[in-house]
């Protein structure tokens, strides 16, 4: 059984992201004071390991320790400094020609899973992700002017049959929502 320092640390490592204080003391069934006694713990096992406990009023996360952030700076350089791929050229050219794609629209018309590859993009600002309209619990991706830009057209209608494949796929998602 896990202690509840190494629980809590399993608990935001699996998130990613910002947990509530109360949420993550009601998970572990700690008191408000256990609570605070295993985050204690935690930040101290963390020392020295690159990784730090990130602590806000209502909310804690786990994050790369400052001391890595030269580290962390040259890691970002050369996933930046390499080439899209195949995967994710294609993830682009998905997005681009649909007018937009959440990434389920996206891993179907792929075949595979495209989060490495919306990253990439995300992260050279390639691509944004906004609240989907049809749905909001879903996001929806489009072109970014960098992205225009890189491909040297001013707007997405300047595609290559963008006209002809933008029909074609909106008819193939109102069949799909028809279905449902």
């Amino acid at each position: 059984m896990l202690t509840p320092p190494a629980a809590l640390h399993a608990l935001l490592f699996a998130s990613g992201e910002p947990l509530s204080k109360k949420q993550l003391a009601a998970i572990l069934s700690l008191t408000e004071t256990e609570f605070a006694a295993a985050l204690a713990a935690l930040a101290a096992t963390l020392q020295e390991t690159g990784v730090a406990l990130i602590e806000t009023a209502t909310e804690v996360e786990l994050r790369t320790a400052p001391e890595a952030a030269e580290f962390v700076k040259k890691l970002r350089e050369t996933e930046l400094t390499r080439d899209l791929g195949k995967a994710g050229l294609e993830t682009l050219a998905v997005i681009a020609y649909q007018g937009g794609a959440t990434r389920s629209e996206i891993d179907w018309v792929r075949g595979v899973n495209s989060s490495t590859s919306l990253r990439t993009l995300l992260m050279r600002g390639l691509i944004e992700g906004r609240e989907d309209e049809r749905d909001k619990r879903r996001t929806r991706y489009g072109l970014t002017t960098e992205a225009l830009a890189h491909l040297g057209i001013a707007r997405s209608e300047e595609l290559p049959r963008a006209a002809e494949l933008r029909a074609a796929a909106t008819a193939e998602r109102e069949a799909a929502d028809a279905s449902v």
